[in-house]
């Protein structure tokens, strides 16, 4: 299953009128990324300052980055599909150029995170600007 738009999501959670019913969507969204093989998860993946362990690993499809990402949280799981709707399937230049705190403000989010999940969330989306970054 493809993950909707970032449009789609803000316009999704738009729809719910509390934050129960979002984190349940968000959880939900986060089931439907694909599952990362067990050999994948190790140390060079691994994203430092998250609470959760999360996993990223980079590839190209012709001009677009790729990512398959996991977490061994739920929540986390459903806040990587939130950023893979920004990133996956982009070039590095449409990565380097989203303005992805303009995305999670309009998510509303940041306010109905925990500081350690905020700054895990702040921790993933570092790392694939970096890889972005290296890429162009």
């Amino acid at each position: 299953m493809a993950l909707p738009s970032t449009t789609d999501i803000i316009e999704d959670l738009e729809f719910f009128d509390d934050w129960e019913d979002r984190y349940k969507y968000i959880i939900d969204l986060g089931k439907s990324l694909p599952p990362m093989d067990e050999a994948l998860k190790t140390e060079l993946r691994l994203v430092k300052g998250c609470q959760s362990s999360v996993w990223i690993e980079p590839g190209q499809n012709g001009e677009l980055m790729t990512f398959i990402v996991d977490s061994d949280a739920i929540i986390v799981r459903g806040l990587l599909a939130l950023v893979m709707a920004a990133y996956d399937q982009k070039t590095a230049a449409a990565i380097d150029a989203f303005d992805i705190d303009a995305y999670f403000a309009e998510l509303d989010l940041e306010r109905h995170l925990s500081p350690t999940r905020g700054n895990g969330l702040k921790s993933i989306v570092a790392r694939i600007q970096a890889m972005a970054k290296a890429a162009l």
